[in-house]
């Protein structure tokens, strides 16, 4: 069944997706195990819930079938149950997949992986983004005896832990004390950053942010943050949660020839399955070892962190990227994508406020109301009438299983959703086409 069928009729409804929904929330807090994932996120009643995923489609427990982009937050990006991921999984699957000492596996991922990024001279494997980046800074704390992390305000998510969410408007449950140790850099900016560095001299463990966004770094901006670090004997710490793989097979270090001094991947790493990775200069990673003199740092010590299934995906998917080209499929991909939507948008007269943003591997959407201010109310028109028209598109964040066709059926989606929006932009009101609450920030500090 096609959503669109449902929509033309006024009747787009997903009720046993409700119901799921409903359950959900009795039982889980916020609905999801990733607040970005909860039903707050989408059209009122219109979340779906999926049943199952292959290549760059899903089908909900409606029975509808969507496009979808951003798949797993932006991890599945070679399609669901990709042929050779899957593969390698199994292939482990019978040989057991938690042991009392290392396996050999361990050992061949963390070999695959420095050879891919060959910037980083020491890996450790964790199951989460946040598990990677707390203990990045933990290095960075140990290593210079320093007490406050330096985080890029411009970026908007590094961990769940407390030195990161306090800085959020959900920092409930996190002390003061523990708030006052984060300070904040803007991104592209130098002299602010030195400012900031001068302003706590000899305090500051580490400078951690995204090397790139949803804009390009200014011209020798991460070179200067590199000459920074130095100068002021901080710590560079490159989040590549999303950049990793995204940007370059080496991450964006590899892309723009900036080496930080540790750096941090996932998302993409394991095409789905839980796996991150913690990586940098041997000096400060082996301060987690045992082959050193000093006090020793509780580094990555997690019971699943080398979980064979998930160390043979992220061996796959490494194969897979440098063997097939994975990063220029996904930009010659997202260039088609953000050419069509800019077109549709275009002329259907709203090219100013439904804006495609940043590289093309890694897209994203804005929606503007009639005063080009960011709107929760636009965004929801926009959301509804995409998954009406079986799209589904937090953002537009594409894998390498789109297709051709996949991009046309999305733009044509695009195109119809934006004669309504053009609609309610002419009668300065989009309420009437929501049909409910709009959707909210996944940051804010009441329910």
């Amino acid at each position: 069944m096609n959503p669109q069928d449902a929509e033309d009729t006024g009747e787009f409804l997903l009720p046993r997706s409700r119901m799921a929904n409903e359950r959900l929330h009795a039982i889980i807090p916020g609905g999801a195990h990733t607040y970005a994932k909860g039903d707050d996120q989408y059209p009122e009643n219109l979340a779906p819930v999926i049943s199952h995923g292959r290549g760059a489609h899903v089908w909900d427990i409606d029975g509808n079938r969507y496009i979808e982009y951003g798949s797993g937050l932006r991890s599945v990006s070679l399609g669901h149950a990709h042929p050779r991921v899957i593969e390698a999984v199994r292939r482990e699957l019978d040989r057991g997949s938690n042991f009392v000492r290392p396996s050999i596996v361990e050992l061949e991922a963390a070999e695959r992986f420095l050879a891919t990024v060959p910037t980083a001279e020491m890996v450790k494997f964790a199951k989460n983004g946040s598990d990677a980046t707390t203990a990045a800074v933990r290095l960075a704390r140990a290593a210079t005896g320093r007490p406050r992390v330096a985080i890029c305000a411009d970026h908007p998510f590094f961990s769940v832990d407390d030195w990161f969410i306090g800085t959020t408007p959900m920092s409930a449950g996190v002390p003061a004390t523990t708030n006052e140790l984060t300070v904040a850099f803007p991104y592209g900016d130098l002299a602010a950053t030195e400012e900031l560095l001068t302003r706590y001299q000899d305090e500051v463990a580490c400078l951690i942010l995204e090397p790139a966004s949803h804009t390009e770094p200014p011209p020798r901006y991460l070179a200067g943050l590199r000459e920074l670090a130095d100068r002021h004997g901080c710590v560079l710490i490159f989040d590549e949660m999303i950049t990793g793989f995204r940007w370059s097979e080496a991450g964006a270090q590899g892309l723009y020839g900036v080496v930080p001094d540790l750096s941090t991947f996932g998302k993409a790493l394991g095409n789905g399955f839980a796996v991150s990775a913690l990586a940098g200069r041997r000096d400060l990673m082996e301060l987690g070892g045992l082959r050193h003199s000093g006090d020793r740092v509780f580094l990555l010590s997690t019971t699943h962190g080398a979980e064979t299934h998930s160390l043979a995906a992220a061996m796959a998917v490494l194969t897979t990227y440098v063997e097939e080209g994975i990063t220029a499929r996904l930009h010659t991909l997202g260039e088609r994508l953000a050419a069509g939507v800019r077109d549709a948008a275009a002329s259907m007269g709203v090219g100013d406020h439904i804006v495609v943003r940043g590289r093309a591997s890694n897209l994203v959407f804005a929606t503007l109301d009639e005063n080009r201010q960011p709107s929760q109310q636009y965004r929801t028109l926009f959301l509804r009438r995409l998954l009406a028209g079986g799209v589904l598109a937090p953002s537009f964040v594409v894998s390498s299983a789109l297709g051709d066709a996949d991009i046309d059926h999305t733009v044509d989606v695009v195109a119809q959703a934006c004669a309504v929006y053009r609609k309610a932009l002419e009668a300065a009101d989009p309420t009437p086409w929501l049909t409910g609450r709009p959707v909210k920030p996944v940051f804010r500090r009441l329910a």
